[in-house]
């Protein structure tokens, strides 16, 4: 995990601080500390944290979101991104945290990840329903090749999170096919006035072909590989080998 940061041009990285909970819960105590953490992300570079509370409280529990949330009002120039099911439950929660972004995603509260995203034609009005009520920026969970461009403008969103997991399974395979249904989603949206945020099995070896391939990209969404990457290099080389990758100017590239 070696490179020269360029921060000239990047994508925003937020990380995903939802396994580093589930550490934490898996002993009863605080320990790793999860406010410690995100702060150690952020002071090192990160733009913004991530997390996705669900109602059995596995990893992220919702007194999380309150405690960090508090965490990011103390810096000018980071965002704090909550994911969810828009359950009523969830609603009451960023109607009161008012996160600097929502984004909305399918899966039931017993999933294991978001495995998939909105079908948008068949879930348009509980979407249309759903998104007047966030008082922050709102971003939905999308499968790329499976989106009706007129739907989706009908539904309003000011983003979308591209759900990347089958651009990750497919990258070792063959680079120019996975990204392909992305590029044609990014080209769809590109005078629509809504931005493109991704997100789901990121990691140091197919994040920046996407960064380059995909301008129009704001922000990735990275967790479970950024965590897997800290135990064996420790944090801080992992943050920043991820922010290299970010860079539209990486060296590697």
């Amino acid at each position: 995990m070696t490179g020269i940061l360029s921060i000239s041009k990047m994508v925003k990285l937020s990380i995903n601080v939802n396994k580093f909970a589930l550490i934490r819960n898996s002993r009863g105590e605080n320990k790793p500390n999860l406010l410690t953490l995100a702060k150690q992300c952020l002071d090192l570079g990160a733009e913004g944290i991530t997390v996705h509370p669900r109602p059995d409280g596995r990893h992220i529990r919702y007194d999380d979101v309150f405690d960090l949330k508090t965490l990011l009002q103390t810096y000018s120039d980071k965002e704090f991104n909550v994911e969810g099911y828009p359950s009523q439950d969830f609603i009451k929660l960023i109607q009161t945290v008012k996160p600097d972004q929502v984004t909305l995603v399918p899966d039931p509260p017993e999933a294991l990840t978001s495995s998939f995203g909105w079908n948008i034609v068949s879930q348009k009005e509980f979407l249309k329903d759903a998104l007047p009520q966030f008082p922050c920026r709102t971003s939905i969970f999308l499968n790329p090749g499976h989106t009706n461009l007129e739907t989706l403008k009908e539904i309003n969103p000011d983003r979308i999170e591209i759900y990347t997991y089958d651009y990750a399974k497919q990258f070792t395979i063959d680079k120019t096919k996975a990204i392909s249904p992305i590029l044609e989603l990014a080209a769809q949206l590109k005078n629509s006035g809504i931005l493109i945020n991704a997100g789901h099995d990121l990691d140091l070896n197919n994040l920046n072909f996407l960064v380059q391939k995909v301008p129009d990209l704001l922000e990735v969404s990275i967790g479970h590989a950024f965590v897997n990457d800290c135990i064996q290099e420790g944090l801080k080389k992992t943050l920043s080998a991820y922010l290299n990758e970010c860079s539209f100017e990486n060296i590697n590239s």
